[in-house]
């Protein structure tokens, strides 16, 4: 693929792990604003471009990605400025084309299925990009620069991207506060967290060869009311944690109606 001038508004974990990868591919990093120096700073000094306050954009540049934050897009979209010829796209599974400005004339999305940390060296080839544009020109072009970084890039309009955020964030954020909680509770029974490790390797293994729906395993699954009363009970030693009670109790329902459910 030829060399694009890529500029990038905000500097949050997505759009520095982005940068980073595109400029390591080849490509030019124009701009990387945001309104804090030292943070667009470190994005811009490691990709060899410039931090601005400002989200005003050479006119050389091929491609804008908007890596902000959700409650911030609407209004960062407002005052890019930048070439009519320039592609402008956003990065949030939540959101589609009609959140832009008119004043864009080329409009898309380069959303990444994928949490994104400090310091995680992630395998772009395996990870998910769904793309959404306004015309077939620049669905093309963003979907020539997904395909430059990974073999799995999916056209997918608002309606089914939202869909699978949502299935994301069950899938990957709130799996992971599950995780913090069981950490806690072995804690403070004196246990370090390594203790979990064998069983949460295995359970995510077993999940993803065999299926989750089809690994559920424990007392809710059972249905066994003794057990499940002795730990709610046991929850009650964490006043600082009141919320590990709800999430026992709602989770616990929920497995259990959704397999009886499943067995009708």
């Amino acid at each position: 693929m030829k060399k694009l001038h890529i500029s990038f508004a905000g500097a949050g974990k997505v759009g520095g792990a982005l940068a980073r990868k595109l400029y390591e591919s080849g490509h030019s990093i124009d701009i990387v604003f945001s309104r804090t120096e030292k943070t667009g700073n470190l994005i811009a000094d490691a990709v060899k471009a410039s931090w601005s306050d400002k989200p005003v954009f050479p006119q050389s540049t091929d491609i804008i990605f908007i890596c902000v934050s959700d409650n911030s897009l609407e209004d960062v979209l407002k005052r890019i400025r930048c070439n009519n010829k320039t592609i402008v796209a956003h990065t949030a599974g939540s959101y589609g084309l009609d959140i832009f400005p008119p004043e864009i004339r080329r409009r898309g999305v380069f959303y990444p299925l994928q949490t994104f940390s400090e310091g995680r060296n992630l395998n772009f080839t395996e990870i998910p990009f769904l793309i959404e544009a306004d015309n077939t020109e620049t669905s093309d072009a963003l979907s020539g620069l997904a395909s430059s970084l990974s073999r799995n890039v999916i056209y997918a309009d608002a309606p089914k991207r939202r869909l699978i955020h949502l299935a994301a964030v069950f899938a990957g954020n709130f799996t992971n506060h599950m995780l913090t909680a069981g950490y806690e509770i072995a804690e403070s029974a004196g246990f370090s967290n390594d203790i979990l490790e064998p069983l949460i390797k295995e359970t995510i293994s077993k999940a993803l060869e065999l299926g989750p729906g089809s690994s559920q395993t424990g007392p809710a699954l059972r249905n066994d009311k003794n057990t499940i009363v002795k730990h709610y009970n046991l929850l009650q030693e964490f006043p600082e944690f009141p919320e590990f009670r709800y999430l026992y109790e709602a989770v616990t329902q929920s497995i259990i109606n959704y397999y009886n459910k499943n067995k009708r």
